[in-house]
């Protein structure tokens, strides 16, 4: 079931969703009151996330979806924006993804989504789920006049 005031997005496994989704990111984090920086941190998780669920998760298979929620959408009290993003992978274990600052991994072109994600983001969760993976993001939002 959707929380209320969630912003759904589904989509079968396609790079061209990116910018519509990102559309949408930006657009829930300014009605959030999110910073410029804020913003477009939160923006570039976002970003790195669906890309990881497209290409690592359903394995660039056009026939598996995505699943991507903003929750609650502003304005509301809330005091964090929730984004969840899910594929229909196999998954993995996240504790098993290499350190991208170990020295064997620091010239590497790739392996960083999920280190960068963790710091722009104040609480990142990623967990197997029925049928798929999900990473849970949440921004800590400020309140008006703090």
């Amino acid at each position: 079931m959707i929380p209320p005031r969630t912003i759904r997005l589904e989509f079968y496994s396609a790079f061209d969703m990116l910018d519509f989704v990102q559309v949408v990111s930006d657009h829930v984090g300014k009605l959030a009151g999110l910073d410029e920086d804020d913003l477009h941190w939160v923006s570039v998780a976002v970003r790195e996330s669906v890309v990881n669920a497209i290409k690592h998760g359903n394995k660039n298979d056009k026939s598996k979806r995505v699943i991507v929620d903003f929750c609650p959408v502003p304005p509301t009290g809330a005091e964090e924006l929730i984004i969840r993003i899910e594929d229909q992978g196999e998954g993995f274990v996240p504790e098993e993804v290499a350190d991208p600052l170990a020295p064997e991994n620091i010239l590497k072109s790739s392996g960083r989504g999920i280190f960068l994600i963790r710091n722009f983001m104040d609480e990142t969760v990623l967990k197997k789920v029925p049928g798929g993976m999900e990473i849970r993001m949440v921004k800590k939002l400020q309140k008006a006049g703090a």
